[in-house]
């Protein structure tokens, strides 16, 4: 007999050799019936696999994003098994799992076009409806490689000859259709109810402009139709959104030829920007920062020291000064370095909290840049934390009910991922383990629900990452606490302890909006461009009816601007039914309508974008609701 501990921290005895179908099947059948695979000691495995020794073991259903790539890798397959079957000459690369769905690079005379999608969609239904049985099988690097010269399946060929020569290469068989793959798959493909081919694009064979261009598929699939439906609603509701087509739509920023991935703000960007900053500024004050200011480019030592130079460089933007060697910053952090180094700190200076507005460059590839969501320069809201190590937990714990309160502002939910020891880090284990075992430590403590991202942390130690969940449902990683204990050592920080003898601090590196640029972007599709009054570049349009009346109208945009309200006054000789469409098209909160009843009475009429018509009121009065209701959301701004 095995001992197996449950997720749920049961633990029960079977039979050696159990399969984890079985053990899914004698938990419940309806366990059974949604499983997709499992972790077994973190390991993914299908529901075939059997299992020989106590273990841990996680049974997975859609719900989980390791259970969906399993079910998404099974729908790359049928993908493929279609397109042979109508376009036998057609060459397979390969088909992964992606978030929200999957793809399949293909090799094919034939040029796709849309009109192809619904046919090859009809065929994967098809495929579905035969409920074939999906079996692994293994062979020899040889044998493997025969096999696929069989099949004329060129790029599988040259994808195990990387393989070394002892390896024992895998395939998985559903009908006639047979692919190269590491697996695992569900059981057959029965329970792809949902199936939508989504768009085409085109792929360099391994991501090489020097290989062969292909045709990629992309596609996404659940286990129910009524699962399908709702993404695709999601998908139209985020086009709607689209925060380019937005950001030109309410003039807040541009990118141009001149700079690609160099992201221009317009005024009204500007105002955005500036309340976000402004906020930002405002909260770290209250929770005891110190805010500095450090240099876009540093010479290149200063990179090897920090081992961006190692890790990252690919990444920098590099240049010369005086025939030394430079580079344009892509991370705040070295730079604080250097800040905490200008004098002796001692023990009873800890906390140490030091916030940064700081302006990075990063080089993406041009095929990667995307509005404001991936640029090329971004402002980090970053903030570096030199700490005791006994400070550590509640230090944490101070960050974390920091970075909630502040997201709460903003109406985001959010998940919590614990992001481990990456293959390509610095450290030692002893290092690793006690900075894993600290960040667990306060998320336990706080009862924090959170999802272990294996091998994601960064080069120089573990992190908490926040991702928000915008009001469609999509997910957005942007804030995140990494534990440091490598940077202090490389830089050589040092603080005079009790004992009067010098001592190594540790440190936090933080964000919570990521990037300033990448949260603009966020909020614009979070909104739909309909911010709130308190975050809103133009709070107040007023609106004369006549031109008659725009001495009273240069009245009260005045007192509004005398208080602090953002007002724009629209005098132009157009017809009043026209300015209000204006206005809803650019989504300002509240229109003020003013004709000669107002005028009379010395009141407003009140139109509420969201609310419609309020009424007449007086301008004070209305002045200190809206004032109202942007501290009720703020208190500070």
């Amino acid at each position: 007999m095995i001992k197996i501990h449950l997720k749920d921290g049961s633990v029960k005895e079977y039979e050696k050799g159990i399969s984890v179908y079985e053990i899914a099947k004698s938990i419940s059948g309806r366990l059974a019936k949604e499983a997709m695979g499992a972790e077994v000691n973190n390991k993914v495995v299908g529901l075939d696999y059997k299992i020989e020794d106590d273990c841990e073991l996680n049974i997975l259903k859609f719900e989980n994003r390791a259970g969906q790539d399993i079910f998404s890798h099974t729908s790359s397959h049928i993908l493929a098994q279609a397109i042979k079957r109508l376009y036998p000459e057609a060459k397979l690369a390969i088909g992964p799992a992606i978030e929200n769905g999957f793809y399949y690079d293909i090799d094919c005379e034939h040029r796709f076009v849309e009109e192809d999608l619904e046919k090859i969609e009809k065929e994967m239904k098809k495929i579905v409806s035969e409920n074939l049985q999906i079996e692994r099988f293994e062979l020899p690097r040889e044998e493997a490689i025969g096999l696929m010269k069989e099949h004329n399946e060129d790029y599988k060929v040259e994808l195990i000859e990387d393989l070394p020569e002892d390896s024992i290469i895998s395939f998985y068989k559903q009908g006639e259709f047979v692919d190269l793959c590491a697996g695992p798959h569900i059981q057959s493909t029965k329970p792809v109810k949902g199936i939508k081919l989504l768009s085409l694009a085109g792929a360099y064979w391994r991501g090489d402009e020097k290989n062969k261009m292909l045709q990629r598929i992309y596609g996404t699939s659940f286990p129910k139709q009524k699962l399908l439906d709702e993404y695709i609603h999601r998908l139209e509701e985020a086009k709607k959104r689209d925060h380019r087509k937005l950001g030109k739509e309410l003039d807040l920023f541009s990118i141009q030829p001149e700079g690609p991935g160099f992201p221009f703000f317009h005024p009204k960007g500007m105002v955005l920007r500036n309340i976000l900053e402004n906020f930002w500024r405002s909260e770290h004050t209250k929770e005891g920062y110190v805010e500095i200011k450090t240099p876009i480019i540093l010479n290149q030592q200063l990179w090897h020291t920090s081992g961006h130079w190692d890790h990252y460089k690919e990444n920098m933007y590099t240049t010369k000064i005086d025939d030394q060697d430079f580079a344009v910053k892509p991370m705040n952090c070295p730079g604080g370095m250097l800040v905490y180094k200008t004098k002796m700190r001692s023990y009873r200076d800890f906390p140490i909290r030091m916030g940064e507005l700081g302006l990075v460059h990063r080089h993406e590839l041009s095929g990667a840049l995307h509005g404001l969501m991936r640029v090329r320069n971004f402002t980090q809201d970053d903030a570096h934390i030199f700490m005791l190590p006994e400070q550590i937990e509640s230090e944490i714990k101070n960050l974390i009910r920091f970075i909630d309160s502040v997201y709460e502002v903003f109406g985001f939910k959010y998940h919590v991922e614990l992001s481990t020891r990456p293959e390509d880090s610095m450290g030692s284990d002893q290092e690793w383990d006690l900075a894993t075992s600290s960040l667990k430590k306060a998320l336990d403590s706080m009862d924090i629900d959170y999802i272990v991202n294996e091998g994601d942390g960064a080069f120089y130690g573990p992190k908490i990452d926040f991702h928000l969940e915008d009001c469609i449902g999509r997910t957005w990683q942007c804030g995140t606490i990494q534990l440091d204990f490598q940077m202090p050592q490389r830089f050589d920080l040092t603080y005079v302890g009790k004992d009067g003898e010098k001592h190594r601090p540790v440190m936090v590196h933080r964000v919570i909006f990521g990037s300033i640029e990448r949260f603009i972007g966020i909020l614009i599709e979070h909104f739909a461009g309909r911010f709130p009054a308190w975050l809103a570049p133009v709070q107040v349009k007023v609106l004369p009816i006549a031109d008659k009346f725009s001495d009273y109208a240069k009245e009260v945009v005045a007192k509004m601007t005398e208080e602090g309200i953002r007002v724009e006054l629209d005098e132009r000789n157009e017809k009043i039914g026209y300015k209000i469409r204006e206005a809803q098209l650019e989504k300002v909160p509240y229109m003020i309508i003013i004709g000669e009843k107002e005028v009379e009475g010395k009141t407003i009429s009140v139109r509420s974008r969201d609310k419609g018509e309020l009424g007449a009121q007086g301008v004070e009065a209305f002045i200190e609701e809206l004032k109202g209701e942007v501290r009720e959301k703020t208190m500070n701004l």
